[in-house]
């Protein structure tokens, strides 16, 4: 058994640097965010399906023409490739779950990401 008081990691407020948590190829990586209040993860996207749970603070969530204002305890699932954004209304904490890690052309260049094998 493997576990982390999410409480007790420290994300460098104010610098978006994510904290990984825990990563093994072929399984999951989880991530751990910090945003201050106007701070935002500009539209982007990932090759892995992605859970954003938001562990304290509001954001503003925005994927095609979706939106919702998310508190604590709101879970947001992702496609993979799907593009969206996320925007700290007051100062926030999210836990990032993407899986499998690393998805199928994660890394540019490659086919299919280490560990992973095309179907």
């Amino acid at each position: 058994m493997e576990h982390w008081n999410l409480n007790e990691i420290e994300t460098p407020q104010g610098s978006r640097s994510p904290v990984v948590v825990h990563s093994r190829d072929g399984e999951r990586r989880v991530v751990l965010i910090g945003l201050d209040a106007g701070q935002s993860l500009d539209e982007h996207q990932v090759k892995e399906s992605a859970l954003l749970l938001v562990l304290g603070g509001t954001v503003r969530i925005e994927a095609g023409d979706d939106s919702t204002d998310a508190s604590a305890g709101t879970l947001v699932r992702f496609a993979p490739d799907e593009r969206h954004s996320v925007t700290a209304e007051s100062a926030a904490r999210l836990l990032l779950l993407l899986a499998p890690w690393p998805g199928a052309g994660h890394y540019r260049g490659d086919r299919d990401a280490p560990g992973v094998s095309a179907s």
